[in-house]
């Protein structure tokens, strides 16, 4: 997959478990393909609140002695992982974001964008607001604790009708934890319960897989689920079935992991159905199909089946380099590009390839990747993509560059192809895309690729938008043991 997309977060809670903490960890490491720039975790014995954030991967912020996870160790915990969509990349933007206010302590998770956070965080600061990040999140534990808010029969509900956009949340109170999402659903979460009978919430159902947690159901969109001691109680915050709910599909296409269900379809097998849909409606003759690893390894398989040529493995992912579109500089994402993807010349050389790819952003890096095919003695190479031209930015939690970056923006598909250097390319239709899915049409958010927002966006919205002035932090100081030991 060509950079540079970025996406955002995965969320972890659990309330009840001893093992907690322990299982929000493993939660984490399941949901690491969603953000690799820094993670936390948030636990509660009931009475108080601790919480511990860093920069890097879930394994080397909590690495094992240094005894954070023991001393984190609670019965009630939610964890995050992050990529940054609003904020830049630094820790005082990671999450979970902990802090005190009239009605005692709270921890807030989340995954997605706001589209009215510059608003909402002014009407805050001119209030007397003092922030401390540039993350929306932050914003919305302001409007939390705002006098007129807090003194509301259900302070939360009326909270998140304020917000605009895209929203995963966990709030870690005290005694409970209370996981809310939009009214469109723009992004996955779910609900399921461990063996032993306690509730888990997370972006995705790998991570209920990782902790022998059974899937029960998507929080729904518009919906506030609350665990506590007295089991889960569920309730809306806006009209069930208001507004036709905007999945994102690019987490079918991309960012979820093959062995979750979101939106009610296992990712592998919507990928496989995209594949043999591509190879419909964009034939090649060739003597071999390989993927780009991971994201379009399910797609070249049902392009495979479909068109009946052989399925390879020409390139190679070391699984020791993160996923390059999550890195937050373009030099880095290059270096990391060339890390991440080797050639097996002896699959590749003097064959009619098909590359199958997930989506093509820039183009800069499959072009790279068409390159190093060359080299390696490719004689011909055909280039299929299993989702649409993207032309249009998101503003939803997906860090697309600005349109006049974007590949497909200014380019018909000859031009694509000469750019990228290939014998031909294919991309799949939108209306064969959607028909892979099990959901009207309708309920898909498709901005990307056609233009038509379903939240309006009447402002600029910009990743640095809550960065207003020039921000001189430590951040590059190492963790040191005085900071584990203050949690």
């Amino acid at each position: 997959m060509s950079t540079v997309k970025k996406e955002n977060c995965g969320l972890f809670g659990i309330f009840g478990d001893p093992d907690a903490v322990e299982k929000t960890y493993f939660g984490l490491h399941s949901l690491q393909h969603r953000g690799q720039e820094s993670a936390g975790i948030a636990s509660s014995n009931g009475d108080y609140i601790r919480c511990y954030t860093g920069m890097g991967t879930v394994r080397r912020v909590f690495r094992y002695g240094s005894g954070l996870l023991e001393k984190l160790a609670n019965p009630i915990a939610i964890g995050h992982v992050r990529y940054s969509t609003t904020g830049s990349s630094r820790v005082l933007n990671s999450q979970p974001v902990q802090c005190e206010y009239s009605r005692g302590q709270v921890a807030v998770a989340h995954n997605g964008n706001l589209i009215n956070a510059s608003l909402l965080r002014d009407e805050c600061e001119q209030h007397g607001s003092i922030f401390k990040s540039t993350t929306d999140t932050e914003v919305i534990i302001h409007l939390l604790a705002k006098p007129t808010h807090v003194s509301r029969p259900d302070p939360l509900a009326h909270t998140l009708n304020h917000l605009q956009g895209s929203y995963c949340l966990l709030f870690l109170f005290a005694d409970r934890i209370e996981a809310a999402r939009d009214p469109y659903g723009i992004r996955p979460l779910c609900l399921g319960r461990t063996k032993e009978g306690y509730y888990v919430v997370a972006s995705e159902t790998c991570a209920f897989d990782t902790v022998e947690a059974k899937f029960i159901r998507e929080v729904e969109p518009g919906e506030i689920i609350t665990l506590c001691k007295d089991g889960l109680s569920s309730r809306f915050f806006v009209t069930p079935g208001k507004v036709t709910p905007a999945h994102c599909i690019f987490e079918h296409i991309y960012f979820a992991k093959q062995n979750s269900i979101i939106f009610g379809k296992n990712v592998h097998e919507f990928r496989k159905n995209l594949g043999r849909r591509l190879a419909i409606e964009h034939p090649a003759n060739a003597d071999l199909v390989i993927p780009v690893p991971d994201s379009g390894t399910s797609a070249a398989i049902g392009f495979a089946e479909q068109s009946r040529i052989p399925f390879d493995m020409g390139l190679v992912r070391s699984h020791y380099v993160g996923r390059t579109f999550i890195s937050p500089g373009q030099k880095m994402r290059e270096l990391e590009v060339k890390l991440k993807l080797a050639v097996v010349r002896e699959v590749v050389a003097g064959k009619r390839i098909v590359v199958v790819d997930d989506s093509i952003v820039r183009g800069t890096t499959t072009r790279g990747k068409i390159r190093a095919l060359r080299e390696a003695g490719a004689r011909q190479i055909h280039m299929r993509v299993s989702c649409p031209p993207i032309r249009y930015p998101c503003f939803y939690g997906v860090d697309f560059p600005t349109r006049e970056e974007l590949l497909a923006n200014n380019r018909d598909l000859q031009q694509i192809r000469k750019f990228l250097e290939v014998d031909s390319v294919g991309y799949i239709s939108l209306e064969g895309l959607l028909s892979c899915a099990n959901l009207p049409a309708d309920h898909y958010c498709t901005a990307c690729w056609n233009g038509k927002y379903k939240i309006p966006v009447d402002i600029a919205v910009n990743k640095f938008a809550l960065e207003r002035y020039q921000m001189r932090m430590f951040d590059d100081w190492p963790q040191t043991e005085n900071q584990i030991s203050q949690i």
